[in-house]
């Protein structure tokens, strides 16, 4: 097979794959789609850039392109479950680019939207729903959708929903689905608790394994330049503004780092932005956006977001502190080289790292490049002072919450001669001047008694 038109695929959808610039499929493609379309369950094994998206999506429009029916209330007829809310999204920006002939109706039910759009959405049916798990299991419980009408299901990353912890969503979902069904599977990497899921829920599955088992793609030029944790962000300018680093994603291993590091480099006059778990759906969004549109050439993430990022032209990745978990840096590498292209991953690590990158290196088994230290880039937007203070700031210990003592003023607590205690009354002061003067002045002084009568008094005109 050379090309889309000898795979079967309607005119329609030839169309929309042609105008994007593709005429040949990719390995999984060409081996996913027949099988797709003739109704077979599939379990696919693929490292991310190979074109697993469209490999389950054009026979999934070629399927309702040849079955038009209407979609029941709160049904589908496909449903999709992502691990994340920027994969979902992408999902459906691929059904709607290869449907934008078929028009099929899509909706995406993800976390950290609006439930009352959603519900809205769901409402009528539609012919493909998109979804992460728990938000899919809240709106089952609501009977605000129903799974009982699903012809064909996909799971998509299917190794990084049990890194997440979603396996028992899923357990619950796929009970809940007719079983006379359609289900693929696909996945970057294979463990055995994915084998066990695939062997559960798929019957005589097609089995596709493209390339071995978390190895990176080959067109990635791969680096790690051991450095002190403290450099870091001065190689990482220095790194991002050398020619031909055109579009650069940076990931780091903490949420409060991607935002200390995107900082950072917006000192320096980078166009960063950060995506992270604490972001809102809709800067995650705007985020992606700006990425994919140029507007933002420098996108700082954490390892939750790595497979959500589907931008042609990412032309450089760089790991600013190493995965806890040797297959992520196979995710956060397959960001770059996609399409066909090359790209190159810097790796910066430093001693307490050490012994991550041999995780890594096993992983992938080969010992990765040492590269050379980047030059000084000189780029200067800030004035040297104001950098100062910044990095000052943001080394400053955090506030306690321990009230400071007060001092005593100079000279206070001595006596004329030099001693202690001078300006202090001395003691029982206060005892010896009631009874010598305050004496007279309270027998002088009208009691409670005696004001209270003073203000009961009338005057004698009065009485």
């Amino acid at each position: 097979m050379t090309d889309f038109s000898s795979l079967g695929l309607a005119e329609p959808i030839l169309r929309a794959v042609s105008a994007e610039g593709y005429t040949s499929p990719t390995p999984i493609q060409a081996k996913v789609i027949p099988a797709m379309m003739q109704g077979t369950d599939v379990l696919g094994i693929a490292q991310t850039g190979t074109g697993k998206t469209a490999a389950f999506v054009l026979p999934i429009l070629n399927t309702l392109q040849q079955h038009m029916r209407p979609a029941q209330p709160m049904a589908c007829r496909t449903l999709i479950l992502s691990p994340t809310r920027e994969l979902a999204a992408q999902i459906a920006d691929n059904i709607r680019v290869y449907g934008k002939h078929t028009r099929p109706s899509v909706a995406v039910v993800v976390g950290g939207a609006r439930i009352p759009a959603q519900i809205k959405a769901l409402a009528n049916g539609n012919d493909i729903v998109v979804a992460t798990p728990g938000r899919l299991l809240d709106l089952v419980k609501n009977k605000a959708a129903r799974l009982d009408a699903v012809e064909t299901v996909v799971l998509d990353e299917a190794d990084q929903m049990f890194d997440l912890g979603f396996m028992p969503q899923i357990k619950k979902i796929m009970a809940q689905l007719p079983k006379k069904r359609q289900t693929v599977l696909l996945s970057a990497t294979m463990p055995k608790t994915v084998r066990d899921l695939a062997q559960a829920f798929l019957f005589k599955p097609l089995e596709v394994t493209v390339t071995p088992n978390s190895k990176p793609i080959d067109r990635i030029d791969q680096k790690v330049l051991m450095i002190p944790a403290g450099s870091k962000r001065d190689v990482l300018v220095d790194y991002l503004a050398r020619d031909g680093v055109e579009r650069a994603v940076v990931f780091t291993r903490t949420k409060r780092g991607a935002d200390k590091v995107c900082k950072h480099l917006d000192m320096f006059g980078f166009a960063a932005a950060a995506i992270h778990g604490n972001k809102s759906q809709n800067q995650r969004t705007r985020s992606l956006n700006g990425f994919r549109s140029g507007k933002v050439t420098v996108l700082v993430a954490t390892d939750i977001a790595a497979r959500g990022i589907d931008v042609d032209g990412v032309s450089h990745v760089v790991n600013y502190e190493l995965p806890n978990v040797a297959e992520a840096y196979v995710h956060r590498v397959g960001r770059t080289a996609r399409a066909g292209r090359s790209g190159e991953a810097l790796t910066l690590c430093d001693n307490t790292e050490r012994g991550l990158l041999r995780d890594i290196e096993r992983l992938i088994k080969r010992k990765i490049d040492v590269a050379e230290t980047p030059e000084a880039s000189g780029r200067t937007v800030v004035a040297p002072e104001e950098r100062a203070s910044y990095e000052v700031a943001e080394e400053k210990p955090r506030p306690t919450s321990r009230k400071p003592r007060r001092r005593k003023p100079q000279g206070a607590g001595q006596k004329q001669d030099g001693s202690q205690n001078a300006g202090r009354p001395a003691r029982g002061h206060k005892a010896r001047s009631g009874k010598a003067q305050g004496g007279a002045q309270r027998d002088a002084k009208p009691g409670n008694g005696q004001r209270r009568q003073k203000r009961n008094r009338r005057p004698a005109a009065a009485a």
